[in-house]
């Protein structure tokens, strides 16, 4: 692998986040975590990555809100929606909006990891550059 895709996960419980970063370091990504959604935009606007795992409800900007700003402002990024609260209306706006995956807690961080892996080589593919 020429080079580490770059995962940034955003959840309000920094125990998800923690898990999931030492996961996908394993897993080999570069990954970076958020616990408050705006600080996540903040990085967003300043960085690409390559894949944001977000959850969907929190204080402040939701995980909708994060996609929404990925999508205007980082088009080649993929994104993975967690939640404890899946409703059909966000799963269906996530779908329409092109997120690679919507999963519910509590998750299993093989299939996780699965989908970031995923959604790095879409990311990949969309770059032009070589896959995960």
């Amino acid at each position: 692998m020429s080079s580490l895709a770059e995962v940034l996960v955003l959840d309000d419980e920094a125990i998800v986040c923690e898990r999931l970063k030492e996961h996908l370091d394993k897993m080999g990504f570069a990954v970076e975590i958020f616990t408050e959604s705006q600080k996540a935009i903040d990085r967003l606007g300043q960085k690409a990555f390559d894949v944001v795992v977000t959850d969907l409800k929190m204080k402040g900007p939701s995980g909708l809100d994060v996609m929404h700003f990925v999508r205007e402002n980082r088009p080649g990024t993929q994104v993975i929606i967690i939640t404890g609260y899946a409703s059909m209306d966000a799963a269906r706006e996530a779908e329409y909006s092109g997120v690679i995956g919507f999963v519910t807690k509590p998750f299993q961080l093989p299939k996780v990891g699965a989908l970031v892996k995923k959604a790095a080589k879409k990311a990949a593919r969309r770059k032009g550059g070589s896959e995960q």
